[in-house]
């Protein structure tokens, strides 16, 4: 007979960030308990509010299954001794087992007699099972923890009351001081602590008592309500997806509600209204059907519409206090040039270590316009990303961004147009942050891009510099969501860059600008583009490539972020080719003797034909000098298909040639002209790392 059991963990106020996850890994916790213990279920249903985490199980099995097995033990020649008796070794396997010697028989395998045991272990039932369930609640982690009362264990939030029942039945058992029962609580001012006659009454009776329990439904509910607000008002509200989660947790009973606020306020730039509402107060904001930004703002209450007038005032009231100090951050900044502001940056560090943000700002500016050249940037572009590498972090000083610092890099944008800033300028200044997080936009602008790439490059190599590398998953300043964001701009740009190559131009030419500020930037360059490549990894995960063709990529001979890219690409187009096997069989052959191979300087081998012995050498020679001398001007696509044409030639090459020979100018001509080839294919990728069937 099918049951169902409902545990739920009451708790004081959780902050909003960690509900979601908790809720998700407390399904994931108690799935793993439930296969761990052999308890059949059907499916595990989860609730969550700011005060409370639970789950439902359906389905649950009356007992755990039973355990019949068939265990082999030693030897028989090891289990008795001469006369018979017993050994040691044999009354130890038994006794392991929770059994006697006379459970014994003997079956025959492989020629051989062994010892055999039948064990059955009864399968405990249901309520003796999720009794243990404890250990589910106090595995739990979270990112911050508090300790309550005279004990040592730490929790999210304290733990006030356990709910643990199999349909009608309460299943003992207790955390600290609390034991299980059957009484929840309600709304924490609408609602009063209620019994549960049995597990499936859970929402209803918390329904009843003004929580609305199941996360979804909850959501659903407050959609529905700002929804028709807006169609009432004829207003455009975008449900923010992060804040209409963030809002969801925050409540138990959600009652959506509008307020205004003074239309001067609207003079300021809309991000800093929108910031002021969406971060700091939790509201949503409103827009006409024109797309202008409304002085109204929506907010959810935990609880009725009882007393809403006052609720009303009050928010108003804080944002209004919100609004009145951006406003006036935002005429005092004005009043400072955007000079003035970059001056301050010198006696503003940037890293003890490093040195001042306008230092750093030195060093981005050449960075800037060395990569912007190799890019191929307009003299207008670069014009243009000379000025905004020149004052980009100005915005840090005002008084706007010291506030609220959410908008820096808006502000700049904001204030540059306001000082009369070109536009291009004043918008590479907003984009150089992106991307802001992991999927977080990309610049738009070529300016942006370059001005975003150079200041993430000297971030890292300025902090690689001073030997403060991320290990582990210790990275306090953020440098691998900065070079995830390299990898983005390159990939969305379409742009070559080379990243060993690039930083040590720029350590050179920092070097002769006496722009180094005391950094060894050169210092660790192979390090630095480990660090990329493990990003390019991260980055080609994301995107389904086949493990063993990032492998092959990554361990190529070509820093080129682009072309990995491209390799990556060509290798996944062409792994279901009919011929892709033989192709990789016959070039990671020639890799593998061209291992043999002593030679300085691959790239400027030399064969001798007049040192050939067969048609072979000749025929594969030719071809590959003919592939050597376009490749440069070819595409990764291209060279690949150029060296998948060599198969049947190589083939031929290997039957008619023994590479090895004794002659040692026969010898060493024959290992450059397979050295050559392995260096053209090890420009595409290492396909030793490759996996062909």
């Amino acid at each position: 007979m099918s049951q169902t059991f409902l545990l739920e963990i009451g708790l004081e106020e959780i902050p909003a960030h960690v509900v979601t996850p908790s809720r998700q890994q407390l399904v994931k916790r108690a799935a793993d308990f439930l296969k761990e213990e052999r308890l059949d279920y059907g499916e595990i249903k989860s609730f969550a509010t700011p005060r409370r985490l639970a789950i439902m199980v359906t389905e649950v099995a009356a007992k755990q299954a039973d355990i019949k097995e068939e265990l082999r033990g030693p030897a028989k020649r090891i289990a008795q001794d001469a006369d018979g008796n017993w050994t040691k070794a044999a009354q130890g396997f038994v006794r392991g087992q929770g059994l006697t010697t006379d459970d014994i028989t003997f079956k025959q395998q492989k020629g051989e007699d062994y010892v055999f045991v039948n064990k059955f272990i009864p399968g405990k039932s249901a309520t003796e099972v999720l009794s243990g369930m404890d250990k589910v609640i106090t595995s739990m982690t979270f990112p911050t923890n508090m300790h309550w009362g005279s004990y040592d264990f730490e929790y999210i939030r304290p733990i006030h009351w356990l709910v643990t029942l199999l349909d009608q039945a309460i299943v003992p058992l207790k955390v600290l001081d609390i034991k299980s029962g059957r009484t929840t609580r309600g709304h924490r001012f609408l609602g009063k602590s209620v019994d549960l006659a049995q597990a499936t009454d859970y929402e209803s009776a918390l329904a009843a008592q003004f929580v609305i329990v199941d996360p979804t439904k909850r959501k659903a509910e407050i959609k529905q309500q700002i929804t028709d607000l807006a169609q009432a008002n004829n207003w455009v509200v975008e449900l923010d997806a992060d804040l209409l989660e963030e809002v969801n947790n925050l409540v138990e009973y959600p009652t959506a509600f509008a307020g205004s606020f003074k239309e001067k306020y609207l003079q300021m730039p809309d991000e800093v209204l929108i910031t002021s509402m969406k971060d700091h107060q939790r509201f949503f904001y409103a827009r006409n059907q024109a797309g202008k930004l409304l002085p109204i703002f929506i907010s959810v209450r935990n609880g009725n519409r009882d007393y809403l007038d006052n609720v009303i005032s009050g928010n108003e009231k804080v944002l209004t206090a919100r609004l009145e100090d951006a406003q006036f951050f935002y005429n005092e900044d004005q009043q400072q040039t955007i000079a003035a502001y970059v001056e301050r940056l010198k006696k503003v560090t940037f890293h003890e270590k490093i040195g001042t943000m306008y230092e750093k700002m030195q060093r981005v500016q050449l960075i800037g316009q060395l990569l912007g050249k190799n890019l191929g940037l307009t003299s207008t572009e670069l014009a243009d990303l000379q000025r905004a590498s020149e004052i980009y972090k100005f915005d840090l000083m005002t008084g706007m961004v010291g506030e609220f610092p959410e908008l820096q890099g808006v502000m700049g944008e904001k204030y540059a147009l306001l000082q009369g800033e070109k536009p291009a300028v004043a918008t590479a200044i907003r984009e150089h942050y992106m991307p802001i997080s992991a999927d977080g936009e990309l610049p738009q602008t070529k300016v942006g891009a370059v001005l975003a790439v150079a200041d993430k490059i000297d971030n890292i190599a300025s902090f690689f510099a001073v030997g403060l590398i991320p290990t582990g998953s210790n990275d306090p300043y953020a440098l691998r969501r900065q070079a995830a964001g390299i990898v983005r701009i390159v990939k969305a740009e379409n742009w070559h860059l080379d990243i060993s190559t690039l930083q040590q131009q720029s350590s050179q030419l920092l070097a002769e600008h006496n722009a180094t500020f005391g950094l060894k930037l050169d210092a660790h360059i192979t390090e630095l583009q480990q660090f990329i490549n493990e990003r390019m990894r991260q980055w080609f995960g994301q995107h389904k490539v086949r493990y063993d063709i990032v492998d092959a990529v990554l361990a190529s001979h070509e820093n080129d972020l682009q072309q990995m890219f491209a390799a990556a690409k060509v290798l996944e187009q062409r792994k279901d080719d009919p011929a892709f096997k033989s192709t990789i069989e016959a070039l990671t052959r020639v890799l593998r003797l061209s291992e043999k191979a002593d030679f300085k300087s691959q790239a400027s081998l030399t064969v001798d034909p007049a040192l050939f012995e067969n048609d072979a050498e000749q025929q594969l020679y030719s071809a590959v000098e003919a592939v050597r001398n376009q490749a440069a001007q070819r595409t990764i696509a291209e060279n690949y298909q150029a060296l998948e044409q060599l198969r049947p030639l190589i083939a031929d090459y290997f039957e008619a040639t023994m590479v090895m020979v004794d002659d040692e100018a026969v010898r060493n001509n024959r290992l450059k002209q397979l050295a050559i080839l392995a260096h053209l294919i090890f420009s595409i990728a290492d396909l030793n790392q490759l996996i062909v069937k």
